[in-house]
């Protein structure tokens, strides 16, 4: 499936998507709506007409909290990823920044206490806070905010309690158009390194896996789902472990970029072509995806704009506690994209040998 192939979900529109319509940059597009004298006629019009376009309303929440006390929003982190992390926090400062909103960062490992990071970022006077994984299905965090009664917006969850808002995209699906793709070219054996098992995201895309391969008519060998922790050491292991089977995978589908990348060194290391004797695709499009050599043919989950919403919908959120003393958490749900690189291809087919 070609880079442009996307999946249309229910959604709300970023800044980001009306400055790649309108070919300027984010802050161009923040200048025109804060009516800025700063930009030309020219790209003025073409930013309003890419807002008519989309339908994009700038967030009002955010900028009515911040003419009043300015807002304290807790981000709560531990992403084994350092791209993934990297997008997630650069996406949230940007909004934050926008809004005039002031945003507390704080490393929360799991089995760390985190239920007492999580109260000491309360005692600190905060208004709200954004989890995005593997904090997102923390039942520890969530138990704490929750009894406090402090608005949380989680990330890249499948399975958000319904009291807290949510930003996601549809992992299972974009999980089975993937391996569909890789089916659609030739790929028998497909194999899978799944991420934590604490993180409802990394069973969501083994189901989407799963649906594919069973909705084809094709097995499911156990053996070619392998554990990784998100992590590229996890990754190393994982993929030797793949292609040391007896009958190996001509595909690996990494639940991540980092893991995928691990993938493709290993296959170096063994003196295996990418993609000629063995395609590797990863999941996230991080910066790492375009990186190394091949670039990885992966699923984009947009992480810097579900950050930038995830901000948004928190401002709503405490905008509407403080006008009618109660909020409501919605659920949204963004785009995903198969973007095809230079790492698959049609499995290698080798020559017969015929008897003398």
């Amino acid at each position: 499936m070609s880079e442009g192939t996307r999946k249309r979900h229910a959604g709300v529109p970023t800044i980001a998507d009306v400055a790649r319509l309108a070919g300027v940059s984010p802050m161009t597009v923040s200048r025109v709506i804060n009516s800025e004298n700063n930009v030309r006629a020219a790209t003025r019009e073409v930013v309003n007409a890419a807002i008519r376009q989309l339908d994009y309303a700038p967030n009002p929440a955010a900028r009515r909290l911040a003419g009043a006390a300015q807002v304290r929003m807790g981000l709560l982190f531990s992403n084994p990823s350092e791209a993934y992390l990297s997008a997630f926090l650069l996406g949230s400062l940007d909004q934050a920044g926008r809004s005039d909103i002031q945003l507390v960062v704080q490393k929360c490992d799991l089995g760390d206490h985190e239920g007492e990071v999580a109260e000491q970022l309360i005692r600190g006077g905060i208004d709200g806070v954004i989890l995005p994984p593997p904090l997102c299905d923390s039942p520890i965090v969530l138990d704490v905010l929750l009894a406090a009664g402090i608005p949380t917006v989680v990330v890249a969850t499948g399975a958000p309690p319904p009291q807290v808002g949510a930003v996601a995209i549809d992992d299972r699906a974009a999980a089975r158009e993937m391996t569909t793709h890789l089916l659609a070219l030739g790929h028998e054996r497909i194999g899978f390194i799944r991420g934590n098992d604490n993180i409802h995201a990394s069973g969501e895309r083994l189901a989407g896996y799963r649906d594919a391969l069973t909705g084809h008519g094709k097995p499911l060998d156990d053996a070619l789902v392998v554990r990784g922790l998100f992590s590229y050491r996890s990754g190393l292991e994982a993929t030797e472990e793949l292609l040391d089977l007896g009958d190996p995978p001509s595909a690996i589908f990494a639940s991540n970029d980092d893991m995928a990348a691990a993938a493709v060194a290993v296959a170096h290391r063994r003196g295996l072509d990418v993609p000629g004797d063995l395609t590797v695709c990863g999941f996230d499009d991080s910066a790492l995806a375009t990186t190394i050599w091949p670039e990885l043919t992966t699923i984009r989950q947009p992480i810097a704009d579900m950050s930038r919403a995830a901000v948004q919908l928190l401002a709503t959120m405490l905008f509407d506690r403080r006008e009618a003393g109660r909020s409501e958490a919605r659920h949204v749900t963004l785009d995903y994209t198969l973007v095809r690189r230079r790492s698959d291809a049609a499995p290698r087919r080798r020559p017969s040998v015929r008897g003398r």
